[in-house]
């Protein structure tokens, strides 16, 4: 379900339901003091070993006193942390949470649009490294509640779309403003390697071109940031540089020692990607970094950090079951749980990121399947802490229980990796956050409706389709995506209960982020129900993309 659909279906059929609202404040449960103290809980500082029967005081969103035998101020409001375990806030190492999507071709500073092809490096093409988060942030995506409640304090999140899509900023994810979110900025430069063939079939088409004008690119900066100082030094009798918004912006973020963000993911790319970092002399880093299994001694010599992308390579839903795989990519997805371990073995300094998850409590269960496949528990843990701190240079502020750091932290009551083990509250920038259970079925399941499910329904204007692609957990939760014309919502609640379905997603309108929700009943085969969003009742039904085909041939094939 895509925006311009809600749209068009609330202007044409009830134009009077639309009204401004003012974005939500992100933060804790209100009439709380400034001070707490959790009294007499297992306490892993991550910075140094576990204690036992710990105490950690929290003034004015900083640590001002851990260990055991703490004084703890009058003042303070006391939790009782018997059969309570502390952790650090978990990082998402790379993700969009609180970024709204990118502006349209159409808009000022967007890239040149689709049907005008571009001539090559100097036109820029799909480069919008001005776009900031911190600038970008807002409070009104609900990812950020869903992340928090799933013990992710802070988030190192930057813009989508095209080779260099924006600077990544480090967001903690509480705040009255949105500037309140920002740790630091900018921490990293993304690059992603887009080939969809340019614009209007030019420049860059293909991977060899996207390489070659991002190498120009950086070429452009170096030169341009030196020229600039020249000319600063002596601006007389010469002519003064030509100034270029791109060169400009990754000057200064590159000043600012961001690093440069590489994708790669199998052992080619991942070769590829050590060469790079040599060639444009940048401070790198790679994300994905799935097959690192085959490769972490190389990066180790050249003391690269990986970002491990946790959305683990697996087989696509609905797939044919006859279809048959190579031998690699059996391995492949066999092994890439291993790939942390791999890194760890060699020394490589790792974090972990969310990828393509969508359910943010399904990455604490990618990790786990590192554990199981031989990384140490507290590496794990430290890869989601303190290493991505270290990556991105904040190390001196958050991501370890010390004092004087940033009062950001994960009560559980178990272990943190264990499925059964529940969040019970986080604190960000010292706010408490009790963590609520989202809705879960009143009755178990009747089928499994994880799979990708084409959506059909009609609107004022006529016919129109979209895309959910579910997962459904065996207690019948569901999560996954709605895509539309005008990209993905992830499912921020959702339940399967006997046959009856609920999930909704929530999108950005005219007035504000807005929840839709599809609900209805579930067959074993289809979907039949309907789209409610602003008051408004649209009927749609949805079957597995081909299943209509398939069920038009007969047995032996005939027609």
């Amino acid at each position: 379900m895509h925006s311009n659909l809600i749209l068009r279906c609330v202007s044409a059929v009830c134009f009077t339901v639309l009204f401004a609202g003012a974005a939500p404040t992100v933060q804790a449960q209100g009439g709380e003091p400034q001070y707490f103290a959790i009294r007499g809980a297992k306490v892993f500082p991550v910075s140094g070993p576990p204690v036992e029967f710990g105490t950690i005081v929290i003034s004015r969103g900083l640590i001002t006193a851990n260990g055991m035998d703490i004084a703890i101020p009058p003042e303070a409001w006391v939790i009782e942390g018997k059969g309570l375990t502390v952790y650090p806030g978990l990082i998402d190492s790379f993700t969009d949470v609180g970024i709204p999507a990118a502006p349209p071709a159409s808009s000022e500073g967007a890239p040149r649009r689709s049907q005008e092809a571009a001539r090559g490096p100097e036109d820029r093409p799909f480069s919008t490294p001005w776009r900031s988060a911190a600038d970008d942030v807002s409070l009104s995506d609900k990812r950020i509640e869903a992340w928090r409640s799933a013990g992710f304090t802070t988030v190192v999140s930057a813009p989508k779309g095209g080779i260099f899509p924006g600077q990544a900023a480090m967001l903690d994810l509480a705040g009255e403003r949105a500037g309140d979110l920002v740790v630091k900025s900018p921490v990293a430069i993304p690059v992603a390697f887009q080939t969809s063939g340019g614009f209007g079939g030019g420049f860059p088409s293909s991977i060899l071109g996207v390489l070659a004008y991002v190498h120009q690119v950086w070429l452009d900066t170096e030169w341009s940031t030196k020229a600039q100082a020249r000319y600063e030094k002596n601006p007389r009798s010469v002519a003064r540089p030509r100034y270029d918004r791109t060169e400009a912006a990754l000057a200064d973020a590159l000043e600012d020692h961001a690093l440069v963000l590489i994708p790669a993911n199998n052992s080619v790319q991942l070769r590829r990607a050590l060469e790079l970092v040599d060639r444009w002399h940048v401070n790198g880093a790679i994300y994905g970094g799935q097959m690192a299994y085959e490769v972490a001694p190389e990066i180790a010599t050249k003391k690269l950090p990986v970002i491990v992308n946790l959305k683990w390579p697996e087989a696509e839903k609905d797939a044919d079951p006859e279809d048959k795989l190579s031998l690699r990519t059996l391995q492949f997805r066999d092994r890439a749980p291993s790939s942390p371990a791999a890194l760890a073995k060699a020394g490589v300094k790792f974090a972990f990121y969310s990828g393509g998850i969508t359910a943010p409590r399904d990455t604490l269960k990618a990790a786990k399947k590192s554990i199981d496949a031989g990384l140490a528990p507290d590496a794990a843990l430290r890869a989601m802490t303190l290493s991505a701190a270290e990556i991105f240079g904040v190390a001196d502020r958050l991501s370890s229980i010390e004092n004087g750091k940033i009062a950001n932290l994960v009560v559980t009551d178990g272990d943190l990796f264990e499925e059964k083990t529940k969040i019970k509250m986080v604190f960000v920038d010292g706010h408490r956050f009790e963590v609520r259970e989202p809705e879960k079925p009143k009755d178990p399941p009747k089928g499994d409706i994880t799979g990708k499910w084409q959506l059909a329904y009609t609107t004022p204007e006529g016919p129109e389709e979209s895309t959910a692609d579910l997962t459904m957990d065996k207690d019948g939760t569901i999560s996954g995506t709605v895509t539309g014309k005008r990209g993905a919502a992830s499912v921020i609640s959702g339940y399967l209960s006997v046959d009856k379905f609920s999930f909704t997603i929530n999108i950005t309108l005219d007035q504000g982020p807005t929840d839709v929700t599809f609900s209805g009943t579930f067959d074993g085969t289809s979907l039949k129900g309907s789209i409610s969003v602003l008051g408004l009742s649209l009927d749609f039904t949805a079957v597995k993309p081909g299943a209509a085909s398939r069920a038009m041939v007969k047995p032996g094939g005939a027609q």
